[in-house]
């Protein structure tokens, strides 16, 4: 069951007529969803080329600053392949007037969301920040469109590229992270601006040369060919002032012409077969078509979404759910601004000829290009669109806020305002519209993709780095003369929302906070559960009780509520965390009534029928084989044995479970597990919404007012201490592995109810920040990673202390000596210093406005606090904690907290290259099969 958050909070972040019809019992017209929407938005120019768009969002006092160049991988030549990824990366590491790492001066100021992106079309640098480091930021993002070229030195081209490589190390060593290049490749011919991937080849990056990368940036990052938006806390005349004080004396550069970029058609249809250490064989078939400015893309979209978007999707109801031939089907399109990929993907089910599937899948599509959707499926599609796209919409900025939404639009489609477009064409589309493109583009030659079974055919992109070139005299960085930083004012408080509490009729707990601006509510059922009640023995039963509540109730079948869904907007998922399961929704007020009859049917009447329960087994024990072929989830499977004990509740953290009591479980099973509880003496519900609590609770009363617990409820018992293992390495053998994850365990005395403010804000200096020396280390000073980080794993009863580095396979041993240096460090004779210290307290309150911006953040925030029973008002008076700690308070209490010795760990990687590095650094190592990882250790 998937989840994705579709609420929205504040004052004026979309302008949406509220349909007066909360308690009618049929959904709101799909059109009428997408008319709501609406960002308000006005523009201006310099001189110089910069586009500039300003939204006014007063909701919290914060800005989201994004800049947008057009400039990416289509734009790269022969030979040049991944430059604007890699110069992305440079231009974070300081720039003329601003030298030293970016991330250094956004922490200081409280920045969120703060990072950076490229793709085929553009690049983009963003963050969201205090009103009062608006300047500031402005400084930066200027500083770096204008003043760059100075301040990259060899040294920086070398960290930047080591740093890149390992980003593509580090996909590539994903299970099936080689069908991007096949699929690229496939597609394509060559010299097409799309017919490479954005990471660029291993050569092209080592081939870089300074004066290479400085050319790339000169010809591409002037002012007018970028778009500055600002979002939030601002209005235009300050827009205009602080853009034209900062941005004004940048000149114009070279224009970035967009290369021809034709749409291709295979002569003939193209099938390839590629080997991948994969637990199951995955097909695909892909076109290339229109992008998003064609008229077909809606279209396209649309017959996405009906053949294998939607839960209810064609090719799920009949290859998943009624013929049972795979585990997994999908369709998307792709739009880029030139152009697109349609693609299928399914994933085959263990012993079914993928032949077979393959023409189930034509068959299918040949049905559709025949007969064209139904109304009601071009509904659902753009219903479920419209509210992913409010969803989106809820932050100003980040990675798909608001100015996400103008800064696309004004790049790509000359217009602001294109989202709004898109939504109306969608919304315009009909059964023969869609039939009509589909037919147009989906009847072409096709690319098709097997990937089989089996040991990794040797490639180029997977080879060991040459030897490190000798050291040359560093060339110091050039010196702006601009001026400071500027200095930045009182930073606003965090008003975090009033917390309510009431109960239903029959006493289950509502936790309420309430968001006024858009018609969004959001609910989340928390049962006392969690991995840590999962069933000894029968490890795996949590998880296949939670995959079929939505497949089928006592009324309902998994197809009816898959439309349901769909019809009302809304989104309903189950998950869970080492302490609580939870089962999730959200939908447009206006449907929360019938969203709720829906939400509590699948929670509270579960079918489990024998002959679903069968099929969704099937899909979990193919999840479970896929884990055991992928680095984390191997890594998941080991590390909790070996850091809390076997006799730990929370030693059942072992991913989908255990296979062989997976194939075992029965309906019976599942009936036990979900009477014991899913039930409402174990529940509480955390809700925001923009309804007031009266009329949320009186409907929540009217679905689960009446639910009575009845049998014995299930008990979790934490009373036997954890007895974590020895020292030691724990290697597992995953081969042809081009990266070594290297996760490390630190068992603490430490539960996660106790006062941990204080060990958790010396670790941002230690792991828990991009700026942290765990971090600085591996991926800034020695580039082995793309990064790496530690923290406290904090649940209720424990909080250890874990580490996670994924690392380049021949410099494994080096990196995991480094990261127990850099332990030892800081809690021995280089503690937290005092800077470390600043920068760390200031960052933390200046932030809290960003990081308390949407529902999503308030509703997590209150069900943490919940747990770990803090006060409903923690982060309401975080600030005057932050205020009266010390440096040396902290360092006191994480040295009291994590003693290196106690490490367990663990290793996914490749035995033949890791094992001798490892063998050198005195712990006893254990190498494991990653095969043998599926029972418990």
């Amino acid at each position: 069951m998937k989840f994705k958050a579709v609420a929205l909070s504040g004052a004026a972040i979309v302008a949406f007529a509220t349909p007066a019809v909360a308690q009618q019992a049929q959904p709101v017209p799909a059109a009428q969803l997408v008319q709501a929407v609406n960002i308000p938005f006005q523009q201006f120019t310099l001189p110089n080329g910069l586009r500039v768009i300003v939204h006014t969002d007063r909701k919290a006092p914060v800005v989201a600053v994004s800049v947008w160049y057009n400039v990416g991988a289509k734009f790269e030549p022969k030979g040049k392949t991944g430059f604007a990824h890699l110069y992305e990366h440079l231009m974070f590491n300081g720039s003329e007037n601003a030298p030293g790492d970016f991330f250094e001066p956004l922490k200081q100021v409280g920045a969120t969301d703060e990072n950076g992106t490229t793709n085929q079309d553009r690049t983009n640098y963003f963050e969201t920040v205090p009103t009062a480091a608006l300047d500031r930021a402005l400084f930066l993002e200027s500083d770096r469109m204008g003043y760059m070229t100075g301040a990259i030195t060899q040294a920086v081209l070398d960290e930047q590229r080591g740093v890149v490589q390992n980003e593509k190390r580090q996909g590539d060593n994903q299970p099936y992270g080689l069908i991007q290049y096949k699929l690229t490749e496939g597609l394509y011919p060559a010299g097409h601006p799309y017919g490479h991937t954005t990471i660029g080849s291993m050569a092209d990056l080592d081939a870089a040369s300074l004066e290479s990368v400085k050319s790339w940036f000169k010809e591409h990052y002037g002012p007018n060919n970028a778009v500055l938006v600002l979002a939030g806390d601002v209005d235009v005349a300050t827009a205009k002032r602080l853009v034209t004080k900062y941005f004004g004396a940048i000149p114009r550069g070279p224009a970035s012409v967009a290369p021809a970029a034709p749409i291709p058609t295979l002569a003939t249809p193209k099938a390839e077969v590629m080997k991948d250490r994969v637990a199951a064989v995955l097909t695909m078939r892909a076109w290339t078509v229109p992008g998003l400015n064609d008229k077909d893309a809606p279209a396209l979209d649309v017959a996405a979404g009906v053949l294998g978007g939607l839960a209810s999707s064609r090719l799920d109801n009949a290859l998943v759910k009624k013929d049972k031939l795979v585990v997994s089907v999908a369709a998307y399109n792709s739009s880029m601004a030139q152009g697109g990929t349609f693609a299928i993907q399914a994933v085959v089910r263990q012993g079914v000829d993928p032949a077979l599937v393959t023409k189930r899948i034509d068959e299918i599509l040949a049905d559709f290009l025949a007969n064209g959707p139904t109304a009601d499926e071009v509904s659902r599609v753009v219903t479920r669109t419209a509210a992913q796209t409010i969803d989106g919409l809820e932050a100003v900025g980040g990675f798909g806020g608001k100015a996400v939404a103008l800064a696309e639009g004004e790049l790509y489609s000359n217009d602001p305002g294109f989202y709004k477009k898109q939504l109306e064409a969608l919304a315009a589309q009909t059964p023969a519209s869609v039939k009509a493109a589909a037919n147009k583009w989906l009847t072409r030659p096709t690319y098709s993709l097997t990937v089989v079974p089996g040991p990794r055919d040797a490639y180029e992109e997977a080879r060991v780095p040459a030897a490190e070139p000798v050291a040359e005299a560093p060339t110091p960085p050039a010196k702006g003369n601009r001026g400071p930083l500027p200095a930045v004012t009182a930073v606003a408080p965090l008003s975090f929302p009033a917390v309510q509490r009431t109960r239903l009729s029959n006493g289950i707990e509502v936790v309420y906070a309430q968001r006024t601006a858009v018609p969004i509510t959001k609910a989340v059922l928390s049962f006392d559960a969690g991995v840590a009640a999962d069933v000894p023995g029968k490890l795996g039963t949590q998880q296949l009780t939670l995959n079929m509540l939505d497949e089928g109730t006592a009324t309902r079948d998994s197809i009816r509520i898959a439309e349901d869904e769909e019809r009302l907007g809304a989104e309903i998922g189950a998950s869970s965390s080492a302490d609580r399961t939870t089962v999730a929704l959200e939908v447009p007020s206006s449907n929360l009534n019938p969203a709720l009859a829906l939400w509590s049917d699948i929670v509270r009447n579960p079918a489990f029928d024998a002959n679903e329960v069968a099929r969704v087994k099937q899909q979990q024990l193919a999840g479970i084989a896929q884990e055991l072929t992928n680095p984390n989830g191997l890594a998941a499977r080991v590390v909790p044995g070996l850091l809390y004990g076997a006799a730990s509740p929370y030693a059942k953290q072992r991913g989908a479970g255990d296979p062989a009591a997976v194939a075992q479980l029965t309906p019976a099973d599942l009936k036990a597990f979900h009477a014991a509880w899913i039930r409402p003496d174990k529940a509480k519900i955390f809700v925001t919404s923009d309804r007031p609590l009266a009329e949320v609770k009186a409907a929540l009363d009217a679905q689960f007012g009446n639910w009575k617990a009845t049998g014995t409820p299930g008990i979790k018992s934490f009373t036997v201490a954890a007895q974590p293992a020895t020292p030691r390495i724990v290697l597992v053998d995953r081969p042809d592995s081009p990266q070594s994850l290297i996760v490390a365990g630190i068992p603490t005395a430490l539960k996660g109810t106790d006062d941990l403010l204080p060990v958790i804000t010396a670790n941002d200096a230690l792991g828990g920040d991009f700026l942290s020396r765990i971090n600085t280390d591996l991926r800034e000073n020695r580039h082995w990673s793309y990064g790496a980080s530690g923290n406290f794993r904090q649940v209720e009863y424990a909080a250890p202390y874990q580490i996670a580095a994924p690392v380049q396979a021949d410099k494994t041993g080096p990196s995991l000596q480094s990261l127990q240096a850099d332990l030892n460090d800081f809690l021995g004779a280089k503690p937290m210093t005092q800077a470390e210290f600043d920068r760390t307290i200031t960052g933390a309150i200046r932030s809290l406005s960003g990081q308390f911006e949407t529902s999503d953040d308030v509703l997590g925030a209150m069900q943490q606090n919940d747990l770990l029973r803090r006060p409903d008002n923690y982060y309401a008076t975080i600030t005057q904690r932050y205020q009266g700690l010390t440096v040396g308070q902290l360092n006191r209490a994480i040295k009291g907290a994590i003693d290196p010795k106690r490490a367990v760990w663990v290793v996914v990687g490749d035995a033949k290259t890791v094992k001798p590095q490892l063998d050198t650094l005195g712990l006893p190592v254990e190498v494991v099969p990653a095969a043998s990882v599926a029972t418990a250790r």
